[in-house]
């Protein structure tokens, strides 16, 4: 009998042990996904400075020339103040699964202001071509260079929003972290903010990000 005890209490000992090893283990998983979830964060929103992580609010957008599958001509001095431009990418899954949001958000918007520029190079465009040429200009480029270089594109979804001359208001990973993306702001009336969602230095009337993101 004393012997079935200790086994009972030894057995009971081990469960305890194995439980709290568990509860550590959850504990530990759930710290490092919220250092992960923000890590992308600082990533998307531009945080984490210098190593050529793209355009922060305030900087000047490159010069480019584009033409949209519609045949007009798209020049960053040409953008209308407050315009959104949204980079995608036929293979990227992220942003299919962002791509209902923001044909929905687009269509509410003028056409003029909302530029979206799709990879060309990673997989076959149309689907998302179609979907977005109604509601926004749509450029497909096939070279290396282009609109994505002067916006200095690293990852894939990515949504700029600028003034007018090319200067940048905001940068984020969904388009509802941008001003512009904000319920019941248009594109044109939105305030320029900086990646931490302050007001942004030297922007003339100045007054944010999970998403899925691959590399440019």
């Amino acid at each position: 009998m004393p012997y079935l005890i200790a086994i009972v209490v030894l057995v009971g000992a081990l469960c305890l042990l194995d439980l709290l090893l568990t509860l550590g283990v959850v504990r530990r998983l759930r710290e490092q996904t919220k250092l992960i979830d923000a890590l992308y964060e600082a990533v998307g929103t531009g945080v984490l400075a210098g190593a050529g992580d793209g355009l922060s609010a305030g900087e000047v957008v490159g010069d480019f020339a584009a033409t949209t599958v519609d045949g007009a001509s798209v020049t960053r001095d040409l953008l209308p103040e407050g315009t959104v431009v949204a980079f995608l990418s036929p293979d990227c899954q992220g942003c299919h699964e962002q791509l209902p949001e923001v044909a929905s958000w687009a269509a509410g918007q003028d056409r003029a202001r909302v530029l979206a520029v799709v990879d060309g190079r990673s997989g076959d465009p149309a689907s998302l071509v179609t979907t977005l040429s109604p509601v926004a200009q749509v450029v497909v480029e096939e070279a290396p260079s282009g609109v994505a270089t002067a916006f200095r594109v690293q990852s894939f979804p990515t949504f700029f929003q600028v003034a007018a001359g090319g200067r940048l208001l905001a940068r984020a990973p969904r388009i509802s972290r941008l001003p512009a993306g904000s319920p019941a702001v248009d594109v044109a009336g939105s305030s320029a903010v900086d990646v931490h969602g302050s007001p942004a230095a030297g922007i003339a009337g100045s007054s944010e990000w999970q998403a899925e993101e691959q590399p440019a």
